[in-house]
């Protein structure tokens, strides 16, 4: 009676104290279902173990892919429902994803080193900046070797950093435009092109820096310049010769035939190809026959109203007052060439504007316009001699001295000139002499 007892209380827990009358009446059916039922669910749960063992597992392996730890495996059991089919394919799959998984960890790793090894042994310095604090979150060999003599700039602030940094390098790298611009180095000046591009790293906000060193690459570029001048030259002067070869000749025959009547238009002839002979050696002769400067003191009306004859501008802000030395001739040959470069770049002739600015011990003059600027590759090569992207004509057009020989005044003059595109549109050329 004992186990009757046991049941009827079982049956009253499960189903509640309103239900015993219903379990009197039914009880025997009852007991005997409860008496079958209880065998078969401890049955029941024996035979699902293995496979609440198998599901655990999956769980864990899960877990682990998704930490990327991809060495996890699970080996089906000797007996039980791990020996079924479906079971065994499932594992197989699963073993197949580990390999699959651990295998493409490993060739992103091959990757990332050789990547690594590549970024941190190449001679352009490469800085990426975590925005908007400017914090360095990473910098490779060149990077470190150029801002901080090889110490690591892992965390620290860029602006911390160019706290005693030429004041070249600050505002290059505040600009957030491309450039070109100058810094003194080991007593030496060097020119560097400055490359910034904005991106988002795992959804947060970077700025990447490329700063590449150009004096190496300008000399380099500046020995193949001159031999292709030499070629040039040699043909306009071979085009030049010939014909006047030829019309001496005619004039020559003409004389003695005695038709004197069309030696005029012959010598009008060797005349127009003489001139433009010289026009065409005058330009090339004054770039290379630079004389030093000649210091003096500036007359600021009587200078900045000789630039304006020549090419209109804006003058941005007062007109300067305070006193300045510079070689008034070399300094109006340079600017004229920047602000006509300032009208040709394609936008409106009264956005061209010049300002006169002192910056610390050195005297600044901006020429800005709002044409359509230029290209990476054309800023990096723009300092070039003979490199232009204007065809041909006039006395510096399109020979590609414009920019170049603002460069040799500003560095005779011990100065700098720098090139950056304006946000917005147009070109802005920094000239800046010390003072």
């Amino acid at each position: 009676m004992q186990w009757r007892l046991f049941l009827a209380l079982l049956a009253a827990a499960l189903l509640g104290a309103g239900a015993q009358a219903l379990i009197q009446q039914w009880q025997w059916p009852i007991y005997s279902l409860l008496v079958l039922a209880l065998p078969l669910y401890g049955l029941s749960g024996q035979l699902l173990e293995p496979l609440r063992r198998l599901l655990r597992a999956l769980e864990g392996a899960v877990l682990s892919y998704r930490d990327g730890d991809f060495s996890m495996s699970i080996a089906a059991g000797p007996s039980g429902p791990l020996r079924q089919a479906e079971l065994a394919a499932l594992l197989r799959a699963h073993q197949e994803l580990g390999l699959a998984l651990r295998e493409q960890r490993q060739q992103l790793a091959r990757r990332e080193l050789l990547l690594d090894t590549v970024v941190q042994n190449t001679p352009l310095a490469l800085l990426l900046l975590q925005e908007p604090g400017g914090e360095i979150s990473y910098a490779n060999i060149a990077a470190r070797q150029l801002l901080a003599r090889g110490r690591s700039l892992a965390g620290l602030s860029l602006a911390s950093l160019l706290d005693d940094s030429p004041e070249t390098l600050r505002l290059a790298l505040a600009s957030g435009q491309d450039q070109v611009f100058g810094m003194s180095e080991n007593g030496q000046e060097e020119l560097f092109h400055l490359s910034q591009r904005s991106l988002q790293l795992q959804g947060q906000p970077h700025r990447l820096l490329l700063l590449r060193r150009m004096t190496r690459e300008l000399s380099r570029q500046e020995v193949a310049s001159w031999k292709r001048v030499i070629r040039v030259i040699s043909h306009e002067l071979n085009n030049s010769l010939a014909p006047i070869s030829s019309l001496s000749h005619s004039g020559a025959e003409l004389a003695r035939r005695a038709q004197t009547e069309r030696l005029e238009a012959v010598f009008a002839s060797i005349g127009e190809r003489s001139r433009q002979l010289h026009r065409f050696l005058a330009a090339y002769a004054e770039f290379a026959k630079l004389p030093s400067p000649h210091w003096q003191s500036v007359d600021w009306p009587a200078f900045l109203a000789g630039l304006l004859a020549q090419h209109p501008y804006r003058l941005e802000g007062a007109e300067p007052t305070r006193p300045a030395r510079f070689d008034p001739g070399q300094l109006a040959q340079a600017l004229i060439n920047l602000l006509k470069n300032a009208q040709e770049a394609g936008g409106p002739p009264e956005a061209v504007s010049l300002a006169v600015e002192w910056q610390a011990r050195e005297l600044c003059f901006v020429v800005r316009d709002r044409g359509c600027g230029m290209s990476e590759a054309v800023l990096a090569q723009a300092l070039l001699p003979f490199y232009s992207t204007k065809r041909s004509g006039g006395q510096h057009g399109g020979s590609g001295l414009g920019l170049a020989l603002a460069r040799e005044i500003a560095e005779a003059h011990g100065g700098r000139i720098g090139l950056s595109n304006r946000e917005g549109g147009g070109l802005e050329v920094r000239f800046c002499l010390p003072q």
